[in-house]
């Protein structure tokens, strides 16, 4: 059957995801109500399951809305389940959901923030952690745990596509090119992001072999990089 991830503007720059597939539908992250409704309603889908990556309200916002609209069952951390909305199914980083939906530990941005990886569709929805040219800022986190984020999530596959919580594309690229990325590559994306940007498409869904030409954060174990940043490797 076919599967589809739909990402959905909501309030300033967030983006949520909606997955469908064999007659169902989960949300990655509920920041708004009525563009995830008008999304569903446009499509014929009705909403199964809301999968939470962390506690922040523009991620969260819509939770109650939703499931009072569609019944929709609420999913998130156990151990941040004190600050998220009710949840009826509660998990441990490494638990494998149902849909085939694996669990990873992501703290860095909040301590309780996680990432959804699904295998089959070479998608990892990665909210804050993980950016598409950069990384979420560090609310509770430290660095070393940022970086050991990072990594586990660079250890994917590199025709995995990552799904971040917020369009700053192009802030963050313009952040990039001080920490020398591969020149082809960024000349493409420059190229590019002023097209989606026209056309309204996402700037989501990059893959992980492209975010590892340009993504700073992904590249710091190169000395081209390190010295751009005026560190010795």
């Amino acid at each position: 059957s076919q599967i589809e991830i739909l990402p959905v503007r909501c309030l300033k720059d967030n983006y949520a995801y909606l997955l469908h597939a064999n007659g169902r539908t989960a949300l990655f992250d509920a920041s708004e109500a009525a563009p995830i409704l008008s999304a569903l309603t446009e499509r014929g889908w009705q909403l199964d399951q809301i999968l939470l990556t962390h506690h922040h309200d523009d991620h969260t916002h819509a939770v109650a809305e939703l499931v009072t609209a569609t019944g929709a069952n609420v999913t998130g951390a156990a151990a941040d389940a004190h600050r998220l909305p009710p949840l009826d199914h509660a998990f441990e980083p490494g638990d494998r959901l149902p849909g085939g939906v694996e669990v990873l530990d992501a703290p860095g941005h909040t301590v309780g923030h996680v990432a959804f990886h699904v295998p089959a569709l070479h998608a990892v929805f990665t909210a804050d952690s993980l950016m598409t040219h950069g990384c979420g800022r560090l609310f509770e986190g430290t660095p070393d745990q940022m970086f050991e984020t990072i990594a586990r999530l660079d250890a994917l596959p590199a025709d995995t596509r990552v799904y971040s919580g917020h369009d700053y594309a192009a802030a963050n690229l313009a952040f990039a090119t001080r920490f020398a990325p591969d020149p082809a590559a960024l000349a493409e994306r420059q190229a590019a992001l002023p097209v989606l940007a026209r056309k309204g498409l996402p700037t989501t869904g990059t893959t992980l072999a492209s975010e590892r030409l340009l993504n700073p954060y992904l590249r710091c174990h190169l000395p081209q990089v390190a010295a751009a940043a005026g560190l010795a490797i």
